[in-house]
Formats: structure tokens, C-alpha cells, sequence
């Protein structure tokens, strides 16, 4: 019986020897013998109502694919269906989507995400099968160099990965957001879609003049009852922060180590606290209380007195049992280790975890730089009592190709979460609502000196109630009428007129650092050949899609850290166009015959109808 590991790396094997179905494969005659044919290439994405943006890069993408020779097809598929194909079976040729992270990316994201160790596994590990030595080892760099040597390196890695284009960055999009200001203020210095955002938020001074049922005259609204109850029968709070989405999937799977289910986290990373969490690019201990070096791989946590929402009190044998169970969730049940695929990253940068007492624990690093060996720190901690009993084996749910296992921990959709965060879960409808509390113990109310002033005694909230809403349009008018405070779902460029419509709502425009970007699946042929990959990279118009694909709410890059400060390297700095791979652009329009002439220079070849036609090596 083969091992899990041996199965995902023969399955990686089958199709980077091009020994695959689908689009880039070769027709065969009757006859057996080859017949040359025309190449194609599937594109898979979410649907327009999901997300306007990737559609409209698919649709352009296509329309130069089609002038080159290629012929394109278009997949739409919802959020589940993209995770199962591209990040599970790896069946795809190429896909348009956002890396999820609200905040822009510490170099030492690219590890997972490049690295050929992960190229069998799910998740956002390496989802394009890329396999080079040479962006190996600049990866192993960056996570042992420290100062002006890791600057080197990371400066090198983007280089490097800009020549082979395992993937093409596109944009950085704006996080648009309708905020109703009356009840709380700030929005314009977070991100509202993440815990730290929802974090920094503040009360406004006038709330506690009116009720929720109540005009600005203080009368009661025609939409509202005038009984000091919601329209669910509960008592009126003024401290309630109603938001809206679009994205129901936390109404009904609360599992944080789920990626699935999860884009930035922003309701579970309040639910759940790490050691050390990030805010603003600050790193502030949080579930610790200190963090203190012992040597050049080993610090000692000194964690905070804490209970979990169950009331049971939280410990180091947690932590410790944390980071054992997200490298591998069956916890040694399984042949072989079956790792989280969320926070896999992080998580290896940890060798070992041992609580030494009630709230101390020792973390010893792998060979990893002070700098980089921090992000270790910044995972859920998760209550052992509840999660112990998940590391039994499951079969993986239909659709799944891969023949393997996996752990009732990654499908269990964890309905009464327990964490130690500054929320707690309260009750949920399904595709309807979710709503949280203020969880009274924590230690950013009982200890709030001992936090940073930003976040001190927060959340200035006492519940948290987000409605699910069918579209954007939806959404503005419910912050707009005032039965909402703020949308969190990232709006599409198309409901900001709707925003400049409705007098009580305003737009927030905040940078995100989930870039748009287009990946290959270097598993199979062409799409292993960097020169060809660098080829479709210069299909697309980066500028002119910021005004077409994103009405101008994004940003041109050619570097997944164009927004991570100082990491990105002068050489990658959008200038004057694309510096990795201009457009092919002749006048101000595509220049699709010199796009052509290209591929000729890198061996393709045409037919007498201008078809490209699949290499002799793929046939």
C-alpha cells in the first residue's frame, strides 16, 4: 500500500512528464498517430458576481491568447470549487485569483508558497508544482540570513522568480469598504476586514444618544420598532457593530485551520489569539505576555494567566500541543505526518514546543534567522481538550482526486468555537447571520496597560453581528440606510457610485495585500517552460487593467512585496510599465505579431490558419 506522501508525489510526477488530461494535451487520429493540433488553454476563476475583478483579467487574457494563436476557454467555479481544483487536485492550466492576505506579506510567505519540499502537498503550498533548485536555495537563504544578507537574497528570490513567472502578479486591489459612521469612527486607519482592524475601531462619542431604533431626531424610524427591540426581538445595544458580507461561509464553518473556509480569518483570528500577534508591522505579544531569547534557536514564552471560553483555564501543554498538531493533525495516527494547510508556513519554522510549566513554554526554531523565526510565534493557540479528539482519519470528501486521507480536524466545521481571543462565539444562522461577544477575561480589558494604546481596552464594541447580503448593491444600501455599519466583504468598483448615493454611507479605500495574480501549472506542458510562461506574463496590459478591471482601485506590480516596504527590489519598482515583463504594446495597442514572433523565438511553431500549435514534446 503506498504512503499518502508517495501517492501526492506521484501524482506531481504523472503530470510534470506531461502525463495529464485536459486542455494542453494533444488530440490523437484514428490512425494513432499524432495529429498536430492547436493549443488551448483553460483558465479557471470565480464567477463575475463572486469576484468582477478576475473575470474581467480572464476575459482579457483571453482576448490576446485568441490573437496569438492559443485558444482560450473560460472555467467559472465558486470558492469551494477553485479550492478543490487548484489547491487540492491540482487540475488546471491556469487560474486568476487573490493570495489571501489582507496585510502585505513578510518575504518568508514566498517559502510555502515556491518551495519545491511542498509541491505535493494542498493549501497554498508551491499550488503551481514549480520545482527549481535555484529558487530553493534562495528561499532556504531568506529564512537563515539576517540584516543586509536576507536584503540580498529576498532582492535576488523576486528577481528570480520574476525571470521564471511561476506566476504572474497583476495588481494590488484597494480594500473598498461603506462605512456609516454615527456608532464608531476609524475606519479610515484599519483594514475593516481584518481582526486588527475591527480591533482599532472606536466608539463614537455620541453613541448612547440614540437607539438602533431610533432617527437622528431621536424619533422612531418608520423601518425600525418602537419597543427598544431589534427586528429579532433583542434588546437594542448600542455597542453592537453590525456589519454585512457577501461571503456566508462563517455562518456555517467557524474551523480556523480550514483554508477552504477561510480567506484573511478576520472573525476567527478574534476568536482565537496567538502568542505574538502583528499589528500595524508592530509585532506585540499578545496570549504571551514576554518573549525572552535563551539562544540563537530557542526562546521562552512567558505566557498570560487566561481561560478559554469553555472556562477552562489555558496552558503551555496548549501552545505545545498546538504546534505538534498543526504539523501533522493526526498526531503520529497517520503513515505519514498530515500538516494544516493553513499556517503550514509559520508552523515550520517551529522544530519544537514544550510547555516547562503551567504558562512557560520553550519554542526551539529550525535554522531560521531572529527575524524570520518570529512569525512562528504568530499561529492560533488552540485548546488541546477540544482538538485532541479530531486527529482521527477521514476519507476525503467527493471531488477530491488525490487518493489520500486526511483528518476529521480539517473537515470538522467546528460550530461552537472555543479560543481565549476578545471574542467568543454566540449563535449562528445558517447563510443568514453570525453574531460574537466581548469576552469580558480577556487581558486587553483586565490588563490593557500592558498593550499597545491603539488597541487598549478594546474591542469598543460589546456584540459583533454580521448579516449575510446576496450582492455589493445590497450591501451599500443596508449601511446607507443605517441598519449596518460597515460592509467587510471587499466591494467591487461597481457599487461606488451606489456608495456616493446614499447620504449617511462613505467609501473606505485601504491598499490590500491580496494581490490579483495569474497562475500556471508548471506540472504540465507548455506551462513548464519558463520562456513560454514569461510570454503569456506579457499578454497582459497591468495599467491598462487597473482602469478597465478595477476602475482604478489597485496598483500595477511586478512583485508579489511591492507593498512590503523596503523588501521590494529596486529593480521590480513600477516605474515607467512593467520592469519584468512588458506588455507587448505597439501605438498604445497589443502588438499580437510581435507577440507571435516571440513564441517563434522559443521553438513554437504556427499552422497556415495562425493556430500555435501544441510542441512535438507534448503530443
Amino acid at each position: 500500500m503506498p504512503t499518502r506522501r508517495q501517492v501526492l508525489a506521484a501524482t506531481a510526477a504523472t503530470a510534470a512528464s506531461g502525463g495529464v488530461s485536459g486542455c494542453l494535451g494533444a488530440e490523437k487520429n484514428v490512425a494513432g498517430r499524432d495529429q498536430p493540433s492547436r493549443m488551448t488553454l483553460t483558465i479557471t476563476t470565480l464567477p463575475a458576481d463572486s469576484d468582477p475583478h478576475a473575470i474581467r483579467i480572464v476575459r482579457h487574457l483571453a482576448e490576446h491568447l485568441e490573437a496569438v494563436g492559443i485558444e482560450p476557454r473560460i472555467r467559472t467555479v465558486d470558492d469551494a470549487g477553485l479550492y478543490r481544483e487548484i489547491l487540492i487536485n491540482h487540475d488546471f492550466d491556469a487560474y486568476v485569483g487573490q493570495f489571501p492576505s489582507a496585510d502585505p506579506i513578510d518575504p518568508d510567505a514566498l517559502y510555502s508558497l515556491l518551495h519545491s519540499s511542498f509541491v505535493a502537498e494542498p493549501g497554498w503550498q508551491n499550488p503551481f508544482g514549480l520545482t527549481d533548485p535555484a529558487i530553493d536555495d534562495l528561499l532556504d537563504r531568506q529564512r537563515r540570513a539576517d540584516h543586509e544578507d536576507r536584503r540580498r537574497a529576498v532582492a535576488e528570490l523576486q528577481d528570480a522568480v520574476a525571470r521564471r513567472q511561476p506566476f504572474t502578479v497583476v495588481a494590488f486591489p484597494d480594500m473598498l469598504t461603506a462605512v456609516h459612521d454615527d456608532r464608531f469612527i476609524g475606519w479610515e486607519r484599519t483594514r475593516p476586514a481584518t481582526s486588527e482592524g475591527l480591533l482599532e475601531l472606536d466608539a463614537n462619542a455620541v453613541v448612547g444618544t440614540m437607539t438602533d431604533d431610533e432617527g437622528r431626531d431621536g424619533e422612531p424610524t418608520d423601518e425600525e420598532p418602537a419597543n427598544g427591540e431589534d427586528r429579532d426581538g433583542d434588546p437594542t445595544d448600542d455597542r453592537r457593530l453590525r456589519l454585512v458580507t457577501t461571503d456566508s461561509r462563517i455562518t456555517t464553518n467557524r474551523n480556523p485551520i480550514a483554508p477552504e473556509h477561510r480567506r484573511y480569518g478576520t472573525f476567527t483570528g478574534l476568536v482565537y489569539d496567538p502568542l505574538v500577534r502583528a499589528i500595524d508591522g508592530e509585532e506585540v505579544p499578545w496570549l504571551a505576555r514576554r518573549v525572552v531569547r535563551v539562544d540563537e534557536r530557542t526562546v521562552r514564552v512567558e505566557m498570560r494567566e487566561a481561560v478559554w471560553h469553555d472556562g477552562e483555564p489555558v496552558t503551555a501543554a496548549d501552545a505545545a500541543f498546538t504546534y505538534a498538531f498543526l504539523a501533522d493533525t493526526s498526531l503520529g495516527k497517520a503513515e505519514t505526518p498530515i500538516p494544516s494547510p493553513r499556517f503550514r508556513g509559520r508552523s515550520t519554522l517551529v522544530d519544537s514546543a514544550t510547555a516547562i510549566g503551567d504558562r512557560t513554554l520553550e519554542v526551539r526554531f529550525t535554522d531560521a534567522a531572529a527575524a524570520t523565526q518570529r512569525r512562528g510565534l504568530t499561529v492560533p493557540i488552540l485548546p488541546e481538550h477540544v482538538w485532541r479528539s479530531r486527529t482521527d482519519l477521514v476519507e476525503l470528501p467527493a471531488g477530491i482526486t488525490i487518493n489520500e486521507m486526511t483528518t476529521e480536524a480539517q473537515v470538522w466545521e467546528n460550530p461552537d468555537p472555543v479560543g481565549c481571543g476578545p471574542l467568543r462565539f454566540r449563535e449562528a444562522e445558517a447563510d443568514e447571520r453570525v453574531v460574537f461577544e466581548r469576552n469580558p477575561a480577556h487581558a486587553i480589558a483586565a490588563e490593557p496597560e500592558s498593550f499597545p494604546e491603539r488597541v487598549r481596552g478594546k474591542p469598543a464594541f460589546e456584540t459583533l453581528e454580521l448579516r449575510v447580503v446576496p450582492s455589493d448593491v445590497a450591501a451599500v444600501q443596508q449601511v446607507g440606510d443605517g441598519l449596518a455599519d460597515a460592509s467587510t466583504s471587499n466591494l467591487g468598483p461597481d457599487a461606488v457610485p451606489r456608495i456616493g448615493r446614499e447620504a449617511a454611507a462613505r467609501l473606505v479605500s485601504q491598499r490590500s495585500g491580496a494581490f490579483y495574480h495569474v497562475g500556471y501549472n508548471t506540472r504540465r506542458v507548455p506551462l513548464s517552460n519558463p520562456y513560454f510562461r514569461r510570454v503569456l506574463a506579457r499578454l497582459l496590459d497591468k495599467a491598462a487593467l487597473v482602469g478597465s478591471a478595477f476602475q482604478g482601485y489597485a496598483r500595477p506590480t511586478a512583485s508579489p512585496l511591492a507593498l512590503s516596504g523596503s523588501w521590494l527590489a529596486d529593480e521590480l519598482r513600477w516605474t515607467d510599465g512593467d520592469p519584468a515583463t512588458p506588455f507587448f504594446e505597439s501605438d498604445g495597442e497589443f502588438d499580437a505579431a510581435a507577440a507571435r514572433e516571440a513564441l517563434r523565438e522559443i521553438g513554437y511553431r504556427y499552422d497556415e490558419n495562425g493556430a500555435l500549435l501544441v510542441p512535438d514534446s507534448a503530443e
